[in-house]
Parts: structure tokens; sequence; C-alpha cells
């Protein structure tokens, strides 16, 4: 199979033999594909080695067939995003979701476009941690994992915004009951409020933002299992609604 022309974005490089690397690419009309990039590391490159930074628009060319294909030609579009701070660690975070949650080769032309869209709000986003609880959101629904925002588990009443829920990753959210020690292993404590926000894309109060970010992480982490993920370890100590 011959690619041209692919948009795409590289998540992760890691070095590979002497002169070649892998890289995990983010493209438009594949999805999430491996390619190798030979020889970028030698003296005599063909391809340029800084082209294959992460969270770079990128045109691809790549050929082979498998697992793990060539990339044979690659040309950026525009000018890098220059991240820094936090606004790079959410942006590093996000690659790494995609890395663990997507599968490969599963097309999801959408989620391509809001992850290009996420990165062009970063930079001067108000609030990181509003821009990643929705795309979390979008790419929970992308990989089939939708989060129920609007009505109860089970009822299916629409969720009242002044009431207090219990959110059950494999089931969504349950009225909460308010007596002490009563709420279902493994649920998180969210007020309606926080879930319609969430379904909206309407910027909720600070309590209500951090219960979102309790509520997607335990149902990321249902996803990604006990490990976690490696974002996480390094956003506690510095975004802390990241």
């Amino acid at each position: 199979m011959r690619v041209a022309a692919q948009p795409a974005y590289v998540l992760h490089v890691r070095a590979w033999r002497e002169t070649s690397l892998l890289l995990d690419v983010f493209t438009r009309d594949f999805g999430r594909v491996g390619l190798v990039a030979r020889g970028v590391r030698g003296a005599r490159a063909r391809l340029s080695r800084s082209a294959l930074e992460p969270l770079q628009a990128l045109r691809m060319d790549w050929s082979g067939r498998g697992e793990l294909q060539t990339l044979t030609a690659v040309e950026p579009i525009g000018a890098p995003h220059a991240f820094r701070g936090d606004a790079l660690l959410s942006a590093m975070y996000v690659n790494e979701l995609l890395v663990r949650l997507t599968a490969r080769n599963d097309p999801l032309p959408h989620l391509f476009d809001r992850y290009a869209e996420l990165l062009d709000d970063l930079a001067d986003a108000p609030s990181l941690a509003w821009q990643l609880r929705c795309f979390e959101r979008d790419l929970l629904a992308a990989i089939g994992y939708a989060l129920q925002l609007e009505t109860a588990a089970g009822s299916g009443e629409p969720i009242d915004e002044a009431r207090a829920y219990d959110y059950l990753p494999e089931e969504g959210p349950i009225g909460a009951v308010e007596e002490a020690g009563r709420a279902p292993p493994g649920s998180v404590r969210v007020r309606g409020s926080a879930l319609l926000a969430l379904a909206a894309g309407t910027f909720p109060d600070a309590e209500d933002l951090a219960a979102l970010r309790r509520l997607v992480r335990t149902v990321i982490g249902a996803q990604v299992g006990e490990r976690g993920l490696q974002s996480w370890r390094v956003l506690v100590g510095t975004l802390r609604q990241g």
C-alpha cells in the first residue's frame, strides 16, 4: 500500500536501531499508524528529523504492509506550535491519551479534526483544564465509550442540575443516596450541573470542574488499567486541574 500527502501528527517517537526512529502517528484517514523513519539519525538523512517532532501538523507519505510501514516523505504544514509550561504538558497528555485509547488503523477523521482544533486552542486557552475535559469527552465518544451526561442510568430520567449523582464508569449516573457510606464502590460523586455543563460545553464553576476531572479520570482509568497514564503523575504536581 502507498499513501501520499496524508494529514498527520506524530504522537510519540522512539529510537530504533542505529539511525532510525519508530513513530506513532495520528492521521486523518487511517487513524493511528506505526511508521519507521529509516536513517533519519544518520549524517546522510534523506528525511528531516526536526519535522518528526510531536505536535507539528504534517503531510506524510508512506508505503508497506502490516502493522509497521515505512515513511517515505514528510512535509510540515505551517509553523510548529510553540507550547510551553502547562500547555505543553497538556498537549503531551493528550498525545498519550490517543496512543493508549485508540486502536491502530481505526479511522477517526472527526477526532483528528478535533485534535487539530485543540492544539490550535491550547496555547492561549483561558482554562486548560476545561479544554482537556471537553477533548476527553469527545475522545471517549469517538472510541465508543461516550459519557452519559443528560439522562440517569436505568431510569432514563433527565439529569437534574440541582441533584447529586454517583457516576459508575460501566453504568452512568445514578441518583446519589445522601446517607454516609452508601455511595457505590468505584463511583464518583458529581452534581447534575457538572454533567449538564460538560454535555453542553458550557464552562462550569470551580467545584463542578474539579468533579469532572475526577469523573473523567475514573472513566479513562477503567479503560487503560491499573498502570494508568504517565502524564497523570506529571500533571498532579503542576496543572492541578488538568
